[in-house]
């Protein structure tokens, strides 16, 4: 029998299980809800679990709140040995005996507060000429990655036993924690490489308000729908602005209006007299329209302009 899609629009926290690559709990999620069309906000690494924001219908086109936030992880890391992906899907490439005590450790974290330069893996789906670098490794071939800045807003030892390091780090966009793993151990000088890694915050979404699959598996179709938050959810750093009919029916057309608002300059979320409309930029007292819901296209598409 062919599925029944449907439209739907709003946001899904998710927590996604170790078994599950991030495309095919975005895959399993989307034919669960027949959603016509979804989207995540960031891929997981494979042997990533936790939080993992899959959008619907129009919340897909306004992701880009989530893509550029700062994330947090729980993260463990085995001391003692590296390998060849810097983490325990690859192959051990050396080994070392681990004798340090929690005021070393303590002291090789605090190295990598604040901004930090890495290099990005090989590993990775960071792409160089198109194609991305995990392609390139698979071939022998290695390309020359510059480092690049990140920021390490907090750093905190949870455990250290034996070869074992668990830490937690709040870090901004294009931040690579089994780098920050691999980098912590050199400054140990024993290496260090992860074992596991759980994505718990991005912004001001936590995991404790994520749903499991075996949770959704187990609710009505009605229930579902209850867990999902509005589009502008997506959002949180933008500031409000309400048109009213006139000015919604003209930013809808793609018209430049003239505002009086103590709104700083910058991207906010628009709202008409049925909601959220979209997102525009604002230049003094200058409002232009920069990516609009479908339901406001369509009614300004319908208005006569004679």
């Amino acid at each position: 029998m062919k599925r029944a899609w449907r439209p739907l629009d709003g946001v899904l926290l998710f927590d996604k299980p170790l078994e599950f690559s991030s495309n095919a709990a975005l895959q399993k999620v989307r034919r669960l809800f027949q959603a016509e069309k979804a989207g995540h906000t960031g891929t997981l690494d494979p042997l990533a679990t936790g939080l993992l924001p899959i959008c619907f219908g129009e919340a897909t086109k306004f992701s880009m709140g989530l893509l550029d936030a700062d994330k947090t992880y729980r993260a463990v890391a085995r001391l003692g040995q590296t390998t060849t992906t810097g983490d325990a899907e690859g192959e051990v490439t050396s080994t070392c005996a681990v004798d340090l005590n929690e005021a070393q450790v303590q002291a090789a974290l605090g190295l990598f507060q604040g901004e930090i330069e890495q290099v990005p893996p090989m590993h990775s789906a960071l792409k160089h000429q198109g194609k991305p670098l995990y392609e390139y490794i698979r071939k022998g071939e290695t390309i020359e990655r510059p480092s690049r800045r990140v920021t390490i807003h907090e750093l905190r030892l949870e455990r250290f036993a034996g070869d074992e390091l668990e830490f937690s780090v709040r870090c901004s966009k294009g931040t690579y924690v089994r780098t920050l793993a691999e980098d912590i151990g050199k400054a140990l000088g024993c290496g260090a490489h992860l074992i596991g890694l759980r994505r718990t915050a991005i912004t001001g979404f936590d995991i404790s308000r994520a749903y499991s699959w075996s949770q959704l598996e187990a609710m009505s179709p009605e229930q579902r729908d209850a867990c999902l938050m509005p589009v502008d959810c997506l959002l949180p750093d933008y500031p409000k602005l309400q048109l009213d009919a006139e000015q919604t029916r003209r930013i809808a057309q793609g018209q430049h209006l003239n505002i009086q608002s103590d709104l700083a300059e910058g991207k906010v979320k628009l709202y008409g007299a049925e909601g959220f409309i979209g997102v525009g930029c604002l230049t003094g007292s200058r409002l232009m329209p920069e990516r609009l819901s479908a339901s406001v296209a369509r009614s300004a598409a319908h208005v006569d302009l004679t």
